[in-house]
């Protein structure tokens, strides 16, 4: 990773945390308990990708600031929402997420539960406000709000579970990732373009193709890591994909096949940004973070 790539994503993601705190609630506001579990699921934590992903976009069509900041929070927030979720007993009931108690662990399931209706609610409000036109706002929460839903992220996650001790086709478990993690992946990239300007058929084709790859990518790797990395360096419970019997790239196709698809997702991803040149550097930075990090 380039110093100046890094120096970019430790600034965003440094910038990130007060941006985020701006747009929660304070902690001091009633009801307290809820806003604190709030607070701890989305402050202090997690690589940011998908802001990132708003921002190398946005930059790239010239994107407003604010515009850039607010669709930055909102996908955020959906992000962990969704978390929150996962992690609770009644889906995939795990203890540890990014290196501390689950939220559902350090307060109670009806807070997390809460916590995770609440923060959802809260990214529409913050993606509606600021001086972009009312037409482009309509688009942006309609795009974010289809990447979240059954459609999305929400049927990626039934899919799953349900997928669980069952023989799963290669084809079936991509669609299920397309859903649950690509979906919003895709929505960073397009939001932040459409913050911008109107896009071209071509250009919102181009990015379609460069988020599909990288939203596929970034799974395959999750299921490498989960195979291969502890729960010291992830941050999280490793092992539990197999533990649970879920199926995943690794369990299908193997560790080294898995490794060799990651590289061709990250060259698909690099080949479909071909028509941006070098404005799209951060965006090809971003395909390869996500590919060869190692948490």
């Amino acid at each position: 990773m380039k110093r100046d790539f890094a120096v970019w994503c430790k600034q965003l993601q440094s910038e990130m945390e007060s941006l985020l705190l701006s747009h929660l609630p304070p902690v001091t506001q009633t009801p307290q308990r809820l806003h604190e579990a709030m607070h701890y699921a989305v402050l202090d934590g997690g690589k940011r990708v998908r802001p990132l992903l708003v921002f190398a976009a946005g930059t790239l069509f010239d994107a407003p600031r604010d515009a850039m900041e607010r669709a930055a929070s909102a996908v955020e927030m959906i992000h962990a929402y969704s978390l929150v979720h996962d992690d609770m007993p009644c889906m995939d009931d795990d203890a540890l997420r990014r290196g501390k108690p689950t939220v559902h662990k350090r307060y109670d399931e009806a807070t997390a539960l809460l916590v995770g209706d609440a923060l959802q609610a809260q990214a529409f409000e913050v993606l509606a406000g600021g001086a972009l036109d009312a037409q482009r706002k309509v688009a942006m929460l309609r795009l974010l709000a289809h990447a979240a839903g059954s459609s999305g992220m929400c049927g990626g996650q039934a899919i799953d579970l349900s997928a669980v001790g069952t023989l799963l086709s290669r084809d079936g478990l991509e669609q299920m990732h397309q859903l649950k993690t690509g979906a919003l992946l895709e929505a960073s990239v397009m939001l932040g373009a459409l913050a911008g300007k109107q896009l071209l058929a071509a250009e919102i084709a181009a990015l379609k193709a460069y988020a599909d790859a990288i939203g596929l990518a970034f799974q395959v790797v999750d299921d490498i890591l989960d195979a291969v990395s502890d729960s010291a360096t992830l941050g999280k419970t490793a092992g539990k994909d197999a533990a649970n019997h879920k199926p995943t790239y690794v369990s299908i196709l193997g560790l080294e096949a898995s490794q060799q698809l990651a590289e061709k997702l990250r060259q698909d991803a690099h080949s479909a940004l071909l028509p941006f040149g070098d404005n799209a550097q951060r965006l090809l930075e971003l395909a390869d973070l996500i590919v060869q990090r190692k948490t």
